[in-house]
C-alpha cells in the first residue's frame, strides 16, 4: 500500500463516504448428524444461501459440514439449525496436535478416526520450562549437574 492508497483511505475515511471493511476469509467447521442424501442436500443449499459463503463441502461419513468465505460461524450455524439438525461447531482437534489424547473429558468414541475431543486438560502446558529445570539437577536424570 504506497502514498496513494494512504491518501486515498484517509480522504474517504475522513471526508468521504464511509466504506465497510470486509470480513476475513475464514473456513467454519460445524458438527451435523446426517442421516440420507435428501440431508446433506438440504443442509448445503441453506448453508449457500448466506450472504458471503464462497463454497460448501459436506462430509456425512464424519457429519462435518465445511464452510469457506466471509460468513460468521453464528449465522452459518443459525442457518444449519434452521433446517432442523441439531448442529454445533466442529469439537474436534487432530490427534497429533494433542499433548495427552486419552484425557477423560478428550477422548471420545463418537469422534471421527484421527480426532479427539477439544479439552483443555488434553492440550500441553506451559511449565515445561520449569519441568526442565527441575530435571537439571535430578538423580534421576543421567545428564545431570554433576557439582551436586
Amino acid at each position: 500500500m504506497g502514498i496513494v492508497g494512504f491518501v486515498s483511505d484517509y480522504v474517504t475515511d475522513n471526508f468521504g463516504s464511509r466504506k465497510k471493511k470486509r470480513k476475513p476469509n475464514q473456513t467454519v467447521e460445524i458438527k451435523v448428524k446426517m442421516d440420507c442424501d435428501g440431508c446433506e442436500r438440504r443442509i448445503k443449499n441453506a448453508v449457500s444461501s448466506v450472504k458471503g459463503v464462497k463454497s460448501v463441502k459436506v462430509d456425512r461419513k464424519q457429519s462435518k459440514v465445511t464452510v469457506n468465505g466471509y460468513a460468521e460461524a453464528t449465522k452459518v450455524l443459525k442457518k444449519v439449525e434452521s433446517t432442523g439438525k441439531k448442529a454445533e461447531l466442529w469439537p474436534y482437534v487432530p490427534y497429533n496436535s494433542v499433548a495427552y489424547p486419552y484425557v477423560p473429558q478428550a477422548y471420545d468414541k463418537k469422534a471421527p478416526p484421527g480426532y479427539v475431543k477439544k479439552a483443555p486438560q488434553a492440550l500441553p502446558v506451559d511449565e515445561a520450562l520449569d519441568q526442565r529445570l527441575t530435571m537439571m539437577f535430578s538423580d534421576e536424570n543421567p545428564n545431570a549437574c554433576s557439582i551436586m
